[in-house]
Formats: C-alpha cells, structure tokens, sequence
C-alpha cells in the first residue's frame, strides 16, 4: 500500500509545539516523586498540561522517530539534541552509515575532520568523537522512547480520561516506540557488544544505569519484538514511514542471523521462520532497482521501513542529504543529483575491491549489464594512491534527489530521499544464507529461487542467474555488497561471515596500508566511549582498549 508522503511529513515537520512536549517530559525526570506533581506554576509544560491536548500523542510519537533522522529542534543546525560533535555530523543515520560503511570495502572518504579517517584505517580509540557521538545517539532516542512508553501507560491514560478509540490508537503509537527501542538496543548489541548500559521506561532517568550482558541484551531485545508484533498492525497495513509486524519480523530475523556472533547460538531456523513471515507479507520487488534509492522510493515497492526525508521539513546535512551530497565531486553533474550548481561535497566514494565484485568472470571488465553496478568513473581512477583525493576511487550514483522523470527536489540543498532501513531483496538474501547455513524450515531451490529474482531484476533478464551450485556463503556475501551497498550492512555482514578483522581478506587502506592489511579482532565492536567509563562506575570498557 503506497501512503501520501507529504501527509506523513507533516508529522515529522520539527514545530515548537513538539520541541515543547519533550521539554515537558524531561521536566518529570527525577530520583523523587515530587515532580510528578502538579506544579504551581500554571505555565510551566508537564505531561498533564501537554497530553491535554490528544493530538499531543501522535506528535511525540513523531519526535521518536525523528530522532533516526533529524539532528536538533530546528534543523539542520541551531539547537543540536547532543553536544560534543558539529551538529551537521551528529545525525543518527550519517553516523551510524559512516560506522557501519567507511570501516569496510565499500567506502572510503576524502575528509580528515577529527577522527574521520581512523574509521577506514579501523585504528579508532576509546575517544573517537563519531563512536561516541552514535553511542549518544542511540541512548538519547531510547530516553525519549523510554519517556513515551512511560506516559502512554493504560493509568495513564485513563487518569486523563482518554477515550477508547485513542486509548486504541495509542496502544499503536506505544508499540511503535518499544519497537525503535529496540532497534536502538540492536544497534547497541551489534556495535558495542553487549556490556552496555540498560535503562527502560522502568527505571527514572537520571539514576546511574547498570550494564548488561550480551546473553540478556540478546534476550531482552527478542522479548520486546515477539511481545509487540501482536500489536503492531499488520503489513503494510500503517502510515508511510512507521513500522508494522513486518518490520518486527525483519528485525527478528536480523537478530536470529547474527546471533552465532552476538551469543555464539545458532538461531537459523528462527531466522527462516520470521523471514517466512516477512516475505508472505504481500511485498514486491520494485522493478527499477535505481527507483529505490531517488525522492520518489516512497513510491517504490519492496521497502519494509524507511527512515524518512523531507527537504523542505526535515532539514538536516546528515541521512541521505549526506548520502546524495558527499559522493558527488569531480566532473560529476550536480544536476543530475539533484542538487544546487557546486554543492556536491566530494567526500565519499568506493575502493577497488567493491568494484571487482561485477567484474566479468575472468576479466577486469564491469559488467555493466548488472544495472547495480552505479560507478562514476570519468576523472576518476579505480585505485587510490592519496585517500584525501576524491578523484581516486570510483565515485557512486546511488542516491539521488530525482525522481523517476529525473525531477529534482524542490529544496537543492536538502533531500526527499527516504533511507530504506528494511526491504525484500534483504530478506531473501538473508533466507538464502540462513538455509545454507543449515537452518530448517526453508530449502536451496526457494533460496535460489529468491537470489535468481534479485538478479533478475539487476539484469533485466535471467543472463545473470546462476546454478544451484554457485549458490555458496562465498556467493551471498559478495551478492549482498552487489545488492545493499551503502546500505549501512557491509560491517555487521563482515562481521558475521569472520572477514572484518583477523583474516586475509583486505581492501584498499585498510588498516591505514595502501594495499590493506590485517587489523586486531577487538576492531570487531567499537569501545564505550571513554567519558562514559569514567562518569559511570558500573562500566567496563571493552576488552582490548
């Protein structure tokens, strides 16, 4: 079902009636109770003052998710939701992209601002200013997603004298915000491992919060998503850009796949059966695969959630403002990214080792008819001898602020281009590994059924299917890169296949060599920040630094 997106960005749109609301929130927030009183000042904002309003619920809702896209309550700069970072680095998704895609083969970038560069020489420390800025980032959204479940509870709610239909639709909103809890609490697990700090709507923000475990962080996140999906509505059955039971399913699945790494347990078969779920949910491929990264993709089919983008009202020069921006430079045309004459940053782009995976076989030829393969390469070279030059590297035309027609945005400094977080070529990809890696439930001539139908799509025709025998580990692992790149995947998917850090395979510069080299396996998740060590006594830091 395709959803008005200009509707649903009037949600998102930042308003001082939303900053007013979460001011109000955090008013609460105390070691005592003398704060969930009524204060005499009758103009001071509390949750009673600002939930008198119904609308009130939705909005914070909206402030949740916003917090995955936007940086600060006015956008793109001005009053920055964290401190210690430039706002204009600070975005939840450019931070989490820049973690998750500049450590491995696929992009590589030409900036040196503070410690920017120790992310694709994989030599970071304790203090690296953009792991502790997404450290923040994910525990400043599960506050605020804390907070919400907090004042969305059924007392809560009958105290204000909330009628039954609101009462319904707020048991929507409560689910949606547990589920970006969790996703925030996946990010955690997944980059830091799991001695972490835990809070829940449970605990009273600002008590100093206990670490957990890998093994109950693990068992936490898998309780909230089973828990919730009974009550998130059904597939693609929600407004554009909120999640349903799809999207818990695909969060399950993310979960189950990665937890030899995460709990060294196999969960294959879990992963097949929500993927089942996922891909009996009524979702198409798109057929265009270009139209699922332009301003339009909230037309696209095959997008499970989207973090989504507004150049007009959600202003920011992260998510995929930066996403479109950065890799453009050289002789690139701005026009065709849709953006203003001269503003391409030129930043990222990508390393020889990404561009071998559509080589021909046997050849040093791309194979341009995988319409995947979106290089720019004229003043560009394929290898890099100076990183701080954009001109070395292919640069990518991946995201785009056009859409199908090649119409830009209306804003050229700022995107329409929603990020897709989930979508179906992901899930059958991920059911292909799943059976291969002795998973029940699923079999190889539906994986390969699966796989086929992605390169079809790339190819436009069956020339690029392979045999039952190509399908191995190996296979999906560079068909994955092919398919997701620049999708915020490569490190975890690395990761999980043990060729990340402590192996031979190496790409351009990383470890800080030219030709690549072997990094220490501690590389394998990130440290908690240092200030953090030191401000809370119940933290360890992460073995090896």
């Amino acid at each position: 079902m395709i959803f008005n997106k200009r509707a649903i960005m009037k949600i998102f749109k930042y308003k001082k009636q939303l900053i007013a609301i979460f001011s109000g929130l955090l008013l609460t927030l105390s070691c005592t109770d003398e704060l969930d009183r009524l204060p005499l000042d009758k103009t001071r904002v509390t949750p009673e003052t600002v939930y008198s309003d119904t609308a009130a619920y939705k909005q914070a809702l909206a402030k949740v998710y916003a917090c995955l896209a936007v940086t600060g309550q006015e956008g793109p700069a001005g009053d920055a939701d964290i401190a210690g970072i430039d706002e204009g680095f600070s975005s939840y998704l450019r931070l989490y992209w820049n973690l998750q895609e500049l450590p491995t083969d696929l992009a590589i970038i030409a900036w040196n601002d503070a410690t920017l560069r120790d992310l694709h020489d994989q030599d970071w420390t304790a203090t690296d200013v953009f792991v502790s800025a997404l450290y923040n980032r994910i525990y400043f959204l599960i506050q605020i997603a804390n907070e919400y479940i907090r004042q969305t509870t059924d007392g809560k709610l009958s105290d204000r004298g909330v009628d039954e239909n609101l009462k319904a639709q707020i048991q929507y909103y409560r689910a949606e915000a547990r589920f970006l809890r969790a996703y925030c609490y996946w990010h955690a697990l997944d980059l830091f491992g799991g001695n972490v700090p835990f809070t829940t709507d449970l605990d009273i923000l600002g008590s100093i919060p206990k670490p957990t475990n890998a093994t109950d962080l693990y068992a936490y996140i898998e309780s909230e998503l089973l828990e919730i999906q009974e009550t998130l509505k059904e597939p693609m059955q929600n407004e554009y850009g909120r999640v349903d039971k799809a999207a818990a399913w695909m969060l399950l699945a993310k979960l189950y796949l990665n937890a030899e790494v995460y709990i060294n347990e196999n969960h294959y078969t879990d992963c097949i059966t929500n993927l089942n779920k996922v891909i009996a949910s009524g979702y198409s491929l798109e057929p265009e695969y270009r139209n699922l990264f332009l301003k339009d993709n909230n037309e696209a089919r095959g997008i499970i959630f989207a973090i989504t983008f507004d150049g007009n009202n959600t202003q920011t020069w992260g998510g995929t403002t930066y996403l479109v921006h950065a890799p453009v430079g050289g002789t690139m045309s701005t026009e065709e990214f849709g953006i203003k004459s001269g503003s391409g940053w030129g930043g990222v782009r990508t390393t020889s080792a990404f561009v071998k995976k559509f080589y021909k076989e046997g050849t040093e030829i791309i194979d341009t008819n995988d319409l995947r393969a979106q290089f720019y390469t004229d003043g560009q070279t394929l290898e890099i001898e100076d990183i701080y030059e954009f001109t070395q590297g292919y640069a990518m035309e991946k995201f785009r602020n056009v859409d199908k027609a090649g119409v830009a945005g209306p804003n050229g400094d700022y995107v329409d281009t929603d990020f897709p977080v989930f979508r179906l070529a992901d899930a059958y990809l991920m059911y292909a590994e799943a059976v291969l890696r002795g998973g029940s439930g699923g079999d190889e001539a539906t994986a390969l059924t699966y796989v086929n139908a992605i390169r079809e799509r790339a190819y436009g025709n069956v020339t690029g299917n392979i045999t039952g025998a190509e399908l191995t580990l190996d296979f999906i692992l560079d068909e994955r890169a092919r398919e997701l790149y620049w999708e915020a995947q490569r490190r975890t998917d690395l990761i999980r296949f043990g060729k990340f850090s402590n192996t031979t395979y190496v790409w351009p510069w990383k470890g800080g060599v030219k030709d690549g080299s072997s990094v220490d396996s501690k590389f394998n998740i990130y440290p908690i920040p240092s200030a953090d060590v030191n401000a809370n006594p119940n933290l360890v830091q992460n073995p090896g630094y």
